[in-house]
């Protein structure tokens, strides 16, 4: 199964199993509608490209309605537990003063703490308010080191101040292993509700909102996986089995399928280092850039490229033919050899969509060109290409006469580029995602 991620098909999948498993309260319903309408009013809806968006939380909630027909002889999710899950869940990662993509829990409770209506809804609801806090404050995520220390203070002050845990170890006990429970959930759900194309999307988001270098993405979500599977296994493969069997099948995929991709990295260093493979940056000539076989390959790799990367979608294979548009690529091994990746622009004046976005004062000099994001095939991140492929590009640039030479970039390599010749200069900067637009002087 392969829920439609649409706020709406979410969200009527997610009342209708609530009603069903006895949520029927007009409140619940509302808290739904409520948590729907607060994303989209900050921006944090399906088109924010983050991990922590409107899908993450209702993917996160409709898993836990599922997954709360766990069986269990220790600890049994009963009706009182199920009102506190599918709460916690609905506003787990709800930071709306975000600056970067990962929620901050202190910033989430100062949220739930504050606002009217949320309060208006759990006191409709009777729940204890102080547990709902404890919960989220479980999926505090890594729940390890500081983190966990600070989490762990403020559940035992949560505890305290409630009348059903206060001086109560056994229903303390009970509500941590529902937030150990919560947090499984929080990091199975996506996984558990598509294929590995999503999988391999949800990677990408993460490490496009973290900053990451795409030479990780595989690395870590492969520690990630083997982080769930061995330290959290009793309560992973409790929330697993509790899970329809095409669940099940779609999360174990997504862990082989990103087991097979490292293998494959590993393999491609390993010819590097003992094969001694070289990366040749290279200028392609027109009569090649017409060819449909080497158009095909540009965009199997372009479509490699995360989405907000993917700058001009709708014109990239003509602008390949385009005479005018810059291209260089990187060849494996000689300048004959298969293609692994490619830097791509033009004039500023190509890319009006970018006029959304930023205001860059050189638009309509014709003095500007604009570097789309580098691509290269996965697996090849890490040897040097993007590099001696942006350094061709710039060189052809020169000598096109173009004064100015501006792309997007994370916060981070934009500074580091700042202090070298580059002198690279921030233009407009972005928040929470902290990919910035800048510009170097050629």
């Amino acid at each position: 199964m392969q829920l439609a991620s649409t706020p709406q098909t979410l969200r009527n999948e997610i009342n209708d199993l609530a009603t069903l498993m006895g949520l029927e309260e007009p409140c619940y319903a509302q808290m739904l509608d409520y948590v729907i309408e607060l994303f989209e009013s900050k921006n944090l809806g399906m088109d924010y490209y983050g991990y922590h968006n409107l899908e993450h939380e209702l993917e996160v909630t409709y898993i836990t309605l599922v997954s709360s027909n766990w069986k269990s002889t220790l600890n049994p999710i009963n009706q009182e537990d199920l009102k506190y899950l599918y709460t916690a869940a609905l506003f787990h990662d709800f930071d709306p003063e975000k600056s970067v993509d990962k929620p901050h829990e202190d910033s989430v409770l100062k949220f739930v703490s504050s606002d009217e209506k949320f309060k208006k809804l759990v006191g409709e609801s009777g729940l204890d308010f102080n547990l709902i806090k404890a919960l989220i404050l479980r999926t505090t995520y890594p729940w390890s080191g500081k983190l966990k220390e600070n989490a762990e203070s403020q559940i035992k002050d949560c505890f305290n101040l409630s009348n059903i845990t206060k001086n109560n170890p056994k229903k303390q006990d009970h509500f941590m292993r529902l937030g150990w429970f919560l947090t499984i959930v929080d990091r199975v759900s996506g996984y558990a509700l598509g294929d590995f194309a999503k999988g391999m999307e949800m990677a990408k988001k993460n490490a496009h909102a973290l900053a990451w270098h795409p030479s990780l993405i595989v690395r870590r979500s492969v520690a990630y996986f083997e982080d769930l599977l061995n330290n959290e296994s009793e309560m992973c493969e409790r929330v697993l089995s509790s899970l329809p069997k095409n669940m099940r099948k779609n999360f174990m995929v997504n862990v082989l399928s990103f087991l097979k991709l490292r293998q494959q990295e590993i393999q491609i260093h390993a010819d590097f280092v003992y094969e001694n493979l070289k990366i040749i940056p290279s200028i392609e000539l027109m009569n090649a850039r017409n060819d449909s076989d080497f158009i095909k390959t540009l965009v199997s790799i372009y479509e490699e490229l995360p989405k907000p990367l993917q700058i001009a979608r709708e014109i990239f294979e003509d602008s390949i033919k385009d005479p005018n548009t810059l291209l260089a690529t990187i060849r494996l091994g000689d300048t004959k050899g298969p293609i692994i990746g490619f830097a791509k622009g033009g004039p500023l004046e190509y890319y009006e969509n970018l006029r959304n976005k930023v205001v860059d004062e050189n638009f309509g000099k014709k003095n500007t060109v604009f570097l789309e994001p580098i691509a290269i095939k996965m697996g090849y991140w890490g040897h040097r290409g993007g590099s001696e492929v942006r350094h061709l590009f710039s060189m052809q640039a020169h000598a096109k006469k173009f004064k100015y030479l501006t792309s997007f970039a994370f916060r981070d390599v934009i500074h580091k580029r700042s202090q070298t010749h580059e002198a690279a200069q921030f233009v407009t900067q972005f928040d929470p995602e902290r990919w910035d637009y800048y510009r170097i002087e050629l």
